[in-house]
């Protein structure tokens, strides 16, 4: 596959927070964890900063789903489940997306959510690119890239995956879902954000007695969250777990809170690990996160939707 080629300039300022409000989609496997319900819900709380525009079902598997199309409905399901106790309307929202992986052969996933992708994509101004934000397995967007490489001039991604390229390998779960569909946007071209999990959003760890102080009675939405995390965590003594996904809104809002660098764009190896190639393409890579202000945003955000 071949994508158009973009200019070190032109990628360099799209890689640039836009420090205005801008337009975003958000494509996520909800169901897979719990941190995927804190992001859609501080992406939707956050309307001075971004629209979203849509919200895709992402593929998983593991054992929260009976394969990648159950898990991708059960995402579409718990979309459909947050955007009620938003009091969002999913119509025209919320689609769903890949129940299969790009996988080995490379095989782009037509779908209701790869359509839509590109069909905005395709629609944006040249001066207001459609910001990407991927917090699970990135079939969904490598499938549009493969269907309609132009996009590439159009889009930013932000995509949590992987690790530290510091680290020996790359085995997170979003990034080894679909490898292959990994190396499709790694290699694309198009401009983006990766934000590692293990040596960056590995500081978003919380726990249930500072979310009951803090969003607990905030609204259903608040509630849920708590709920969710119990039941996910029920061993809560002395215990926390990451709420990795929110780093991405979070760099949306205020790049300051998840500084990043200018690297050459990884090499990844079919064996999920990463490689230097520094004639590739310029991305940019978080190398920290300031849990403090993120979370005290996200929790502020959802006490005055909640009414407290």
């Amino acid at each position: 596959m071949t994508f158009p080629s973009l200019s070190d300039a032109f990628r360099i300022k799209r890689l640039q927070q836009p420090g205005r409000k801008l337009r975003m989609v958000l494509d996520t496997d909800a169901y897979n964890e719990i941190d995927d319900q804190f992001a859609l819900t501080y992406a939707l709380l956050s309307p001075e900063q971004m629209t979203v525009e849509a919200i895709y079902a992402a593929p998983f598997h593991n054992d929260r789903s009976a394969g990648p199309g159950d898990g991708m409905e059960k995402s579409y399901d718990e979309i459909l489940r947050l955007l009620d106790f938003l009091g969002v309307a999913a119509e025209g929202l919320a689609y769903r997306g890949a129940s299969e992986y790009v996988g080995a052969a490379r095989q782009p996933q037509e779908n209701p959510a790869v359509r839509d992708l590109i069909q905005r994509a395709l629609a944006s101004p040249d001066d207001d690119p459609l910001y990407v934000v991927a917090i699970g397995a990135i079939t969904n967007v490598a499938s549009a890239l493969l269907l309609e490489p132009e996009i590439v001039k159009k889009i930013v991604v932000i995509w949590l995956g992987g690790h530290n390229l510091n680290m020996p390998h790359a085995r997170e779960f979003n990034l080894k879902q679909d490898v292959p569909a990994a190396q499709i946007v790694l290699d694309s071209g198009a401009p983006l954000v990766l934000v590692p999990c293990y040596g960056v959003a590995s500081h978003l760890l919380t726990s249930l007695p500072e979310l009951q102080a803090c969003i607990g009675g905030a609204g259903r939405v608040g509630d849920y969250l708590c709920q969710i995390f119990k039941e996910y965590r029920p061993d809560t003594f002395g215990a926390s777990s990451v709420i990795w996904d929110i780093a991405t809104i979070a760099w949306l809002i205020n790049p300051d809170w998840a500084p990043t660098d200018l690297v050459h764009s990884p090499l990844l190896t079919d064996q999920a690990t990463w490689s230097v190639d520094r004639s590739r393409h310029l991305i940019r890579v978080a190398n920290f996160v300031h849990r403090d202000p993120i979370f005290r945003d996200l929790f502020g955000k959802i006490r005055a939707h909640g009414g407290l």
